[in-house]
């Protein structure tokens, strides 16, 4: 289904659940990679590729993916559950916790309340559309670029704190249970974030009270939610169901498809595919991508805990000693850095670079 250029897109918006649910063979040219982008050809379904050897190798990648347990049972040592973060966060950008405290059924329930949405009739969905403006709302593109290849993929994106930044006609009433559990989701998960982020100092050796307060403080750190539906796609070859990018905010936990894979995150210059265990966090942004099957749909819940909005950022202090460590970034606000990165859309890490380039320009 389409709708209209206004709004800000720069072209009628197609929902790409629409495009899957249509039965046909290919998929349009808009949506079809360069050939350096795509994913490595797979079985229907992920299976295994036909060079054996390769598989392998990444196979051993897989295994090595960080799993750290969050437990205050695990060993009873706070010092060593950082240790296990910092490395992973150092190691990969990338982690996968257990034993978090999020409770399972909170979870389940938040993947049932989203799937009830995106199978909602079109015309309901369609009440939700989003804007560039601030992509609050039903989506299936990112970036305002006219003529870009597009992703296999429709989301929604919704503001939860601060209020001020919320647009509660965006929030969905169906399922009815909707938004109650997105709120209780994101509360959950946000506590969550508070816990990590205290591992997270403690692994830089700063007081374990310092990410929190560079964020702004408990209160005042930003929280955002983005659903993303991967509809089935007849040539899963040749797309993806989002580019490779890396995350503008400051930590991203991802509650991943409990039935099919497509997560993938980049490994010394190689793609790794993620097999779930339940959640991951960034301490730096690690390059990601999705993958899109041919026989399944995917839904995934990414809550984004950000710095406050128009809190001036730099690298801390104590973790600058010119000239053997100087600042890598120009300080800028939360809202400057991600009205930057929306601009253009996923691009793997070349606008992280572009910044870290113009501060060497200084």
């Amino acid at each position: 289904m389409e709708g209209d250029a206004a709004g800000g897109w720069p072209e009628p918006v197609v929902r790409v659940q629409s495009l899957s649910e249509s039965g046909a063979a290919t998929i349009p040219a808009r949506y079809v990679k360069p050939e350096p982008e795509r994913p490595k050809a797979e079985l229907s379904g992920g299976g295994r590729r036909s060079n054996d050897d390769e598989y392998d190798d990444e196979e051993e990648e897989e295994k090595a993916i960080p799993v750290v347990d969050l437990s205050p049972a695990a060993g009873g040592d706070p010092a060593a559950t950082a240790r296990a973060v910092s490395a992973a966060c150092r190691e990969w950008g990338f982690f996968q916790a257990v034993n978090h405290g999020v409770p399972g059924d909170l979870l389940r329930r938040a993947r049932a309340a989203w799937r009830g949405f995106f199978a909602q009739p079109m015309e309901v969905k369609q009440r939700y559309g989003n804007s560039p403006a601030t992509y609050e709302g039903y989506g299936s593109r990112l970036g305002v670029e006219k003529g870009a290849v597009l992703d296999w993929g429709d989301y929604f994106f919704l503001h939860v704190r601060p209020p001020h930044l919320r647009s509660p006609d965006k929030w969905p009433h169906m399922p009815p249970d909707l938004r109650e559990t997105t709120e209780e989701y994101s509360r959950a998960v946000a506590s969550l974030c508070g816990r990590l982020l205290a591992a997270m100092s403690a692994g830089l050796g700063v007081a374990e009270t310092r990410l929190q307060e560079a964020f702004g403080g408990e209160d005042q750190a930003g929280v955002c939610v983005r659903v993303n539906y991967y509809p089935r796609c007849p040539q899963p070859e040749l797309t993806l169901g989002l580019s490779s990018h890396s995350d503008p905010g400051g930590m991203t936990v991802l509650l991943a498809d409990d039935r099919v894979r497509g997560l993938q995150v980049r490994r010394r210059g190689a793609w790794v595919t993620v097999h779930p265990v339940l959640t991951n966090a960034t301490y730096r942004s690690v390059e990601h991508r999705v993958m899109v099957n041919a026989d399944e749909d995917r839904l995934s819940v990414a809550l984004f805990y950000n710095p406050k909005s128009d809190l001036p950022l730099a690298p801390m202090p104590e973790l600058v000693s010119p000239p053997e460590r100087p600042p890598l970034y120009k300080p800028m606000t939360f809202d400057e850095y991600r009205l930057y990165i929306r601009r253009k859309g996923p691009k793997g890490k070349s606008q992280v670079d572009s910044l870290k380039a113009a501060a060497d320009g200084s």
